[in-house]
């Protein structure tokens, strides 16, 4: 990846759809909370659903089939009644873990200032946009 003369940010070819397919997992809402949440150790299937405010049990499993698939978490099956199923960060995943870390930091930090930007934006007269 190259990187532009007038900063050290990787600058992404337009061609890179395998960069945008792995930023897509790794990016969505729902892969950010369930990597934040297992930051702090194996969990069950129902921990996290708890955990996750908003997901749905089918989007929770989407989720977490994506981020196996792709070798961030692992799952582990036991052989008991009812099935006990726990999943946990692999060590690729642990190398995402500061990422998301700092990104939800920063979200809690500066939500203040977007609900105040949202109500300004909110409150300002309508633009047209161009035909």
């Amino acid at each position: 990846m190259a990187t532009s003369k007038t900063s050290e940010r990787p600058v992404i070819a337009p061609d890179a759809c395998l960069v945008r397919e792995v930023l897509d997992r790794v990016g969505d809402k729902w892969s950010v909370y369930v990597v934040h949440m297992l930051g702090n150790g194996t969990m069950r299937f129902s921990e996290l659903r708890r955990g996750i405010d908003g997901i749905s049990q089918r989007m929770l499993t989407v989720t977490l089939r994506g981020l196996e698939r792709d070798g961030l978490i692992s799952r582990t099956v036991y052989p008991v009644v009812p099935p006990r199923v726990d999943y946990a960060l692999t060590p690729l995943g642990e190398t995402l873990l500061d990422a998301v870390c700092a990104l939800v930091k920063w979200a809690e930090e500066h939500r203040p200032d977007i609900d105040v930007a949202r109500v300004e934006y909110d409150e300002r007269e309508p633009v047209a946009l161009p035909a």
